[in-house]
């Protein structure tokens, strides 16, 4: 995308304070700025700040709050003047809050108008699900038979999807999980699931196909009951066909030698792909979409510009009927009270809290907390902690009610905002939003991340010009107009919901699409592993 606002260079100091009960605001400026520079209001910077750090807009004194959103993100650790930079090693981090006393549904917003008209090119599927993309997935049950699979999936696309035009890719679903783990113990049933649910997603077409190896733990018929496939729904949608998996199991003695293997995988697909080709793209309402929000590699700017164009967008989406989902749990922890207050009912508001005690007592176990949370990049890009950075991740969610809560791994089956209780690596968020059924994924960025799905169009958005000009075939959507003063949060967030319903209706590709770039499966396992 190109830029045309004003070069880095000549643009006098800018920053930007979030909040009129603010002591700090950030600098806006490429390449931060120097001692001894003169602010617009008359302050002088007393040190150079880096671009996105916080500069002292008053005198600080020692043990009190350093306020940006509008809360205390900390305390000071020493008197802090005017002009300086507010950096993490002068703040005491505030303690977590309670999960007692919080305010339960009291946020009811004016029910914003119901946004019609608005379409995309999808697949039916036999569930009533819809996808946004045609994709034979190859289901494993266990890391063991990773390496013939990916080798049969070069086959395949090589040999058997130039005879299929309509299918857009077949992807292998690798992961760490099936044997070697505690499988019957409290917390299995997380990965269990998150593979069953991810199987399905509505961009899987329903066509299932499991490569197993024989003797792991987890077996094929428990990671896929009878029933669980959805072939013919109510309405006439998909073909019907016995409910049986398709299973090839690498020690059945009919493998003689690897090449067996690896050819009857291929030679098992051709029907899956038969199915998938004659399916074709239909008009049907934006209400369709299943979009997981999340940011990685966070800076500073991404609750200035992405994040708030993103909320932006979430609220356009749910006037649409759609559905949308928001996550990363230690990420919005610190926004809890937020959270539980724009809770539709008290029923959802404790489903939100049940959800943060287990995260909290998880991380007990383990011998961390939320702290651990904010990574090196974070703090260069100017996030001091986990309570500022959780300020900017929680505004990805918009402003309408919460209207539902997801345990890891569960699918999703109401519309509008959903919390998706997920840990906040980006890896196992998004194969859990997956699981979940997102059809459309959106990621933004600060510091940058080629982070990708192979089942999913991933929509990146850069929170900084600097970063979409400097990665302009990685980043989608550049936010940072916003703070570059020639965008408004509402334009970006249009201009994200256009492009939406163009990339899920096949007519635009993401660029990591384009460069098929993705990331592995990770699944969430809080069991123990033998």
């Amino acid at each position: 995308m190109s830029d045309t606002a004003t070069p880095p260079a000549a643009r006098p100091p800018v920053t930007i304070r979030m909040h009129e009960g603010d002591n700090v605001a950030i600098v806006a400026n490429d390449g931060g700025l120097p001692a001894g520079t003169v602010l617009t209001d008359g302050l002088v910077l007393r040190e150079r700040v880096p671009q996105g750090h916080k500069v002292a807009l008053v005198d600080i004194a020692a043990d009190t709050a350093v306020r940006r959103y509008g809360i205390p993100i900390g305390q000071a650790l020493e008197d802090i003047p005017a002009g300086s930079w507010v950096h993490e090693r002068l703040l005491q981090m505030p303690a977590a809050r309670g999960l007692e006393g919080l305010p339960v549904a009291t946020v009811k917003p004016p029910a914003l108008p119901p946004l019609t008209g608005y379409t995309f090119e999808g697949y039916r599927n036999a569930d009533g699900s819809v996808g946004t993309r045609n994709i034979l997935a190859i289901t494993q049950t266990v890391q063991c038979v990773a390496g013939v699979a990916d080798i049969a999936v070069q086959r395949i696309r090589a040999e058997l999807l130039p005879k299929y035009p309509n299918v857009d890719d077949v992807v292998a679903l690798a992961h760490g999980y099936g044997c070697g783990v505690a499988i019957d113990a409290p917390g299995a049933e997380v990965p269990i699931r998150t593979l069953r649910n991810i199987s399905l997603n509505p961009n899987f077409g329903g066509e299932v196909m499991v490569v197993s190896l024989g003797c792991e733990k987890l077996q094929p018929e428990r990671l896929l009951p009878p029933g669980s496939i959805a072939l013919v729904d109510h309405r006439g949608f998909g073909e019907a066909r016995p409910d049986a998996l398709d299973v090839i199991r690498l020690q059945d003695e009919t493998h003689v030698g690897f090449m067996a293997m690896v050819e009857t995988i291929v030679r098992q697909a051709e029907p899956h792909l038969q199915r998938l080709n004659a399916r074709r793209r239909e008009t049907v309402p934006a209400s369709e979409l299943v979009v997981g929000v999340q940011c990685g590699g966070s800076d500073a700017f991404s609750g200035v510009t992405a994040n708030p164009a993103v909320g932006f967008c979430t609220d356009l989406l749910v006037r649409a009927g759609a559905s949308v989902m928001f996550s990363e749990t230690t990420e919005v922890r610190d926004g809890i009270a937020q959270l539980t207050s724009r809770a539709s009912t008290p029923e959802v508001a404790a489903a939100i809290i049940r959800e943060m005690a287990w995260y909290d007592a998880y991380l007990q176990r383990g011998g961390a907390d939320r702290s651990a949370n904010t990574t090196p990049g974070n703090k260069a890009g100017g996030l001091s902690n986990i309570v500022e950075k959780a300020m900017g991740s929680i505004v990805k969610s918009g402003t309408v009610p919460i209207t539902g809560v997801l345990s890891p791994g569960e699918k999703l089956r109401s519309k509008g905002l959903t919390y998706a209780a997920t840990p906040a690596s980006d890896f196992i968020c998004g194969t859990l939003q997956l699981a979940a059924g997102m059809n459309l994924h959106v990621f933004t960025t600060g510091r940058g991340t080629p982070y990708g799905l192979a089942a999913v169009p991933v929509i990146k958005v850069a929170t900084r010009s600097e970063l979409a000009r400097r990665w302009h075939d990685l980043m989608d959507i550049n936010a940072g107009s916003i703070a570059d003063g020639t965008a408004r949060i509402e334009d970006v967030g249009w201009e994200l919901f256009r492009f939406m319903l163009d990339v899920a209706s096949g007519t635009k590709k993401t660029w990591t699409e384009h460069w098929k770039l993705h990331n592995a499966l990770v699944l969430f396992n809080p069991a123990p592993v033998t």
